[in-house]
């Protein structure tokens, strides 16, 4: 089924649906990975986007139940070179292209992947609209530009959990707390900005009890739960525009020890005094080179981040950690004085390198200091 693609910038792409007839409105990024798609497309940082795949061949080893990273898709549309509709894999349960129509989730193919991802590059991430039903040009491009974007829109609030739950090794159990007696040794509170589901297993697969709580959470409730530490989630959009989070944060640092990933960390920058920035077009995929300044060590990580925090504007009792080797960007930092970390990737490694999985470890000392 042809599609054609809009670009605010004027650039019209054609390709083919191969989920059936649609429309798809968002923000056009790309991503680096060569596998790990269905763990992009359960990702909930990726909350009103077009992704973009630079690997060309997609859909080759199916989906199944194991490897979902939340309980939807996230996406808008996913767009590839050429759709693999014949999956062969052990652990296949289907093919990408039901899963995607069991969401209501456009996929697109036979469009020049590189080409698109150059343009990305080049003019940064766009707006964009993908349909089968309008192939007007002109509207299509009207309309990708008077959408009004990420910025400063608060995406946090679509992907939230409405009310607590404990996470556990079937997943996550609603309206339970913290469970007396059981073998984990500390308990954890992780604040749901759109976490990934990799995070909660590696919690407990490092001896912790971990409740869930909506973004909007006060510090009061949190810390009527009497956790051992803080968690703070990956999530989507302008950190900036989140609302009712930021002085939780603020009145929780110095009380209890606090771990950050990608917008967890974007928001305990803000909390710090800090601010945020757009990047030119993000940085998505399982090969971001990362120096942990601490210790000196490169580790390959996984990211997926169109904001980033500006060092410049950091209190002088915040220290840098981490950089991006590709453009020097902040990739992690920690408070002198409070025990508080965070990191702008993703180490709980859903797809990608298992380099930063230490960082868990660290949270785990942290809490140990503080008993």
């Amino acid at each position: 089924m042809k599609a054609l693609i809009g670009l605010e910038d004027g650039t019209v792409i054609p390709g083919y649906s191969f989920t059936g007839p649609g429309e798809a409105l968002g923000e056009i990024v790309f991503n680096t990975s060569m596998s790990g798609y269905q763990e992009v497309l359960t990702d909930p940082s990726y909350t009103a986007q077009l992704v973009t795949m630079t690997y060309p061949l997609i859909g080759n080893y199916g989906v199944n139940a194991e490897d979902m990273e939340s309980a939807s898709v996230h996406p808008r549309a996913f767009l590839m070179r050429e759709y693999q509709a014949q999956p062969s894999n052990y652990r296949s349960t289907s093919d990408l292209a039901s899963f995607l129509q069991q969401y209501n989730v456009l996929g697109i193919e036979g469009l020049d992947t590189r080409m698109l991802t150059r343009l990305i590059r080049n003019t940064g991430a766009m707006k964009a609209v993908i349909s089968t039903e309008d192939l007007d040009a002109d509207s299509l491009v009207q309309r990708a530009r008077q959408w009004p974007g990420l910025v400063g829109r608060d995406m946090v609030k679509r992907v939230s959990c409405e009310t607590p739950y404990l996470w556990t090794d079937k997943g996550p159990e609603q309206g339970k707390g913290f469970e007396s007696g059981g073998k984990e040794k500390f308990k954890v509170v992780a604040y749901d900005f759109g976490v990934k589901y990799n995070q909660l297993r590696l919690l407990k697969q490092y001896g912790c009890q971990v409740v869930v709580v909506p973004a909007t959470t006060s510090a009061a409730q949190v810390l009527a739960l009497e956790p051992d530490g803080i968690f703070l989630s990956n999530g989507p959009g302008d950190p900036a525009g989140v609302e009712g989070v930021v002085e939780n944060i603020r009145q929780l640092l110095g009380v209890k020890p606090i771990f950050g990933i990608c917008l967890g960390h974007q928001m305990l920058a803000l909390a710090y005094g800090g601010s945020t920035y757009k990047l030119k077009f993000g940085h998505r995929g399982t090969n971001q080179p990362v120096k942990d300044l601490t210790t000196g060590k490169i580790e390959i990580t996984s990211q997926n981040h169109g904001f980033c925090v500006d060092p410049e504007k950091l209190p002088p009792e915040v220290e840098v950690t981490h950089i991006n080797l590709n453009d020097n960007s902040l990739e992690g930092m920690r408070h002198l004085k409070y025990p508080a970390f965070s990191v702008q990737y993703h180490p709980e490694y859903a797809p990608g390198p298992h380099d930063a999985e230490y960082l868990f470890g660290r949270f785990i000392e942290l809490m140990q200091h503080s008993f």
